[in-house]
């Protein structure tokens, strides 16, 4: 067995994490796998830097027919026995290639909950060219089973995370930075600043939270094109120095083991392994109901769970999780173990070895 990958992207988000996971556990098993990334791209420098299999091409938009005639050329030399592609435009140009080397194991990964628009393109990238689809959550296999997918090639696997990666006490340097004394309470959000994940719904619940704890500071970790409109609303409730927004940051591990609490307040999620990674981070979580969240955390056994889109609810979570010690620490507990046992990395892989199996057969 031999696994090359495809994925498109040059920035790093959630789903370029899930690419480097899975290489390096397959790799780990003894598995054959070879990365394609985007060139200048940060899943392909953390990739070559890990020491994995990798190399770059331009992969310039869905139907770079140039980029797919030279992924055809090493499907039809290279002696894989499987493509997987792992985003929406890697799907256009590895269709393509497959098509050009005559390739028929051809897996695709799903892994956000945006409804998938009918249009002609879409009938060739969701198409009988690609012979299962992985959904990472059960609500984006129903979506595909919605868009015309056969549900006898769809299989769910949930996204796993590096369980280990989080270090006890590597979040001082992080508290210290932005001047948070050791019995100050930090509650942070880890995500892409974007419509569908949910901050200004964080920034418009801060003020019922502080009104209730005063003391208590928050942090926004990411970047992204709601970066202003945030910090206009922030400015405007006049949450100044209780709301900090970091920007774009390479140190978010170590950011995840300095916050006290994690929010996610997304209004769509395919699944949310950020939310993965605060539970085996054995982080309290409050969380909204939207997507995929709902099959990571249960409500009021290792996390909260909140309607999406309602600050109103949100701060009500986080006051309840400040006003009760013994209940963050056993959300806590209980989030770790999970994590643990259904969201590894290695679970993961496992799950998408399976399918790998199947069409081996």
């Amino acid at each position: 067995m031999k696994i090359l990958h495809l994925d498109t992207e040059r920035s790093w988000r959630g789903g370029q994490g899930q690419v480097l996971n899975l290489n390096r556990e397959l790799s780990r098993a003894g598995i054959a796998t070879h990365l394609v990334a985007r060139s200048g791209g940060e899943l392909l420098r953390r990739a070559l830097a890990e020491g994995l299999s990798a190399e770059g091409l331009a992969l310039r938009g869905e139907w770079d027919l140039c980029s797919a005639w030279r992924l055809s050329r090493l499907l039809k030399n290279g002696g894989f026995t499987h493509l997987h592609l792992h985003s929406s435009h890697a799907q256009g140009i590895g269709v393509i290639a497959a098509m050009m080397a005559g390739f028929e194991n051809v897996v695709a990964t799903r892994r956000v909950d945006f409804p998938i628009k009918r249009k002609f393109f879409n009938r060739v990238k969701y198409g009988p060219r690609i012979a299962r689809f992985v959904a990472i959550s059960k609500v984006i296999r129903g979506l595909l089973a919605d868009c015309g997918v056969p549900p006898d090639k769809i299989r769910l696997v949930h996204s796993g995370v590096d369980t280990e990666k989080t270090k006890a006490g590597s979040g001082a340097a992080f508290r210290r930075e932005f001047g948070l004394g050791d019995g100050e309470i930090l509650v942070g959000n880890i995500a892409h600043l974007a419509h569908h994940k949910g901050q200004i719904h964080l920034v418009e619940a801060i003020p019922a939270v502080l009104k209730a704890h005063p003391k208590v500071k928050f942090a926004i970790v990411g970047d992204g094109e709601l970066m202003g409109e945030l910090q206009n609303r922030a400015a405007a409730l006049g949450l100044g120095e209780n709301l900090i927004f970091t920007g774009f940051r390479k140190d978010v591990d170590a950011i995840m083991d300095a916050l006290d609490i994690f929010v996610m307040p997304s209004v769509m999620e395919g699944l949310g392994t950020i939310v993965a990674d605060a539970l085996a981070a054995k982080k309290p979580v409050v969380v909204t109901d939207a997507g995929g969240i709902p099959e990571i955390v249960d409500d009021g056994v290792d996390g909260l769970v909140v309607p999406a889109g309602d600050p109103a609810a949100l701060a009500g979570g986080i006051i309840r999780l400040l006003g009760d010690e013994k209940l963050r620490e056993k959300l806590a507990y209980a989030g770790r173990a999970k994590a643990l046992s259904k969201f590894s990395a290695k679970a993961m892989m496992e799950g998408n070895l399976a399918v790998y199996r199947e069409l081996s057969r």
